[in-house]
């Protein structure tokens, strides 16, 4: 019998102890969410793409806005895109992420790029909400990209494909916009 007490006691213990951490929700009135309040197991694939997705945003989806432009003063862009950004258009165009190791692989090596301005021309001046008035200056560049691309096939029959000549055209648009003095003030139309 007092086996039996001590297990009771014992269970008793376990019970409260169980209902007072707050991870069940049971007689503290706290919200139990079932299955949803267990964390769930995520793939580092889908961080990896929130986290490239903020750094694209961050460094090259955003568009600044300079000082006006000078009397005499140089009226071409003077920012290339970056080899980052062109790997991540590459990328974009013709992904290697993603791949099963051991069945499907892709890789890229012997990277060359070449960066031609294809345009450089500058909008007449206007007032942009938010903004006030500006000028948008476009800049429009052509970049090549010489690669060996190596796909390694692992299922059903294992096999590579050495491909030593691959190219790739990326092209990449650079705006700014530059603030100007005075321009016409916006006249609300007849209706």
């Amino acid at each position: 019998m007092r086996k039996h007490v001590n297990r009771m006691l014992l269970s008793t213990f376990a019970l409260l102890a169980v209902s007072t951490t707050g991870c069940f929700g049971i007689g503290t009135g706290t919200y139990n969410l079932g299955l949803l309040g267990f964390p769930i197991p995520v793939s580092p694939y889908y961080q990896h793409k929130q986290e490239e997705k903020f750094w694209k945003h961050e460094r090259y989806e955003r568009v600044p806005i300079l000082g006006p432009i000078t009397s005499g003063g140089p009226v071409v862009a003077l920012d290339p895109p970056s080899d980052d950004e062109v790997m991540h258009a590459l990328e974009t165009a013709r992904p290697v992420q993603g791949g099963i190791p051991l069945i499907y692989e892709k890789q890229r090596n012997g990277v060359r790029i070449i960066k031609e301005k294809i345009a450089d021309y500058i909008d007449p001046p206007r007032f942009y909400p938010l903004i006030g008035p500006a000028q948008l200056h476009h800049a429009h560049y052509k970049c090549t990209i010489y690669f060996d691309e190596k796909t390694t096939v692992g299922y059903p029959v294992p096999h590579t494909l050495h491909d030593r000549e691959a190219i790739e055209v990326v092209y990449i648009d650079h705006n700014h916009f530059h603030m100007v003095g005075d321009v016409e003030p916006y006249k609300t139309p007849n209706l």
